[in-house]
């Protein structure tokens, strides 16, 4: 098994990134689509959640009103540290719940963890090998407003509450380019890809020896 933290700032290009490495043979695991999961409707993080900030972050089919939770806490960095606490050690639970299952299917498999906040959840020493997508914060910025349809401040304070683009880059063991085509980004992709087979195929031999 060989395990890759995959992170980016927020409108980087990791989603291309990540859906590149699916097609090639990569076994992904989304925190993104986790934390949805650790928060659903009778779950023990939404009533975390809902004991922390009240029954205001309530949509009225009871799930979680994500876009107005996610106002609240972009806005205050304390209120946002306090969600952290709550989903985190959840999503990291079954993270290692969905990379046992994998492991067991195949042992050689190539192990994406696709995760927003690496970096600012201390998990870069946790992977063999940690790869940023880097796209510039002000190019990012215009991907937002443009691409996305969020207000200028709005998309400012998104970027904000990340790590910056520094700290990403001081953990990366590779760097991939997110600021030009998707093309090229993908063909950086394939690029990574054919180092990291390369050095799986190296490990099952020597173990096979």
């Amino acid at each position: 098994m060989f395990r890759i933290g995959l992170t980016g700032g927020i409108a980087a290009g990791k989603s291309v990134a990540t859906a590149r490495l699916a097609e090639l043979g990569a076994v992904v695991i989304d925190h993104d689509l986790l934390a949805r999961e650790a928060v659903a409707p009778g779950t023990v993080g939404l009533a975390e959640i809902v004991e922390a900030f009240g029954d205001g972050v309530l949509a009225q089919d009871g799930s979680l009103d994500r876009p107005g939770l996610g106002a609240l806490v972009f806005a205050d960095a304390a209120a946002r540290s306090r969600l952290n606490d709550i989903v985190h050690p959840e999503v990291r639970r079954l993270s290692a719940e969905r990379e046992a299952k994998a492991a067991a299917a195949d042992g050689t498999a190539v192990i994406v963890h696709d995760i927003p906040l690496l970096v600012e959840t201390g998990q870069a020493g946790h992977f063999h090998l940690v790869v940023v997508v880097h796209t510039p914060a002000e190019q990012r910025v215009r991907r937002l407003v443009e691409g996305r349809g969020l207000g200028e401040d709005a998309a400012r304070a998104r970027v904000a509450a990340q790590a910056t683009d520094g700290e990403r880059l001081a953990a990366a063991d590779v760097t991939l380019d997110g600021s030009g085509s998707e093309d090229d980004l993908r063909a950086q992709v394939d690029t990574l890809w054919q180092r990291v087979a390369g050095e799986v195929a190296q490990e099952a031999e020597a173990d096979s020896a």
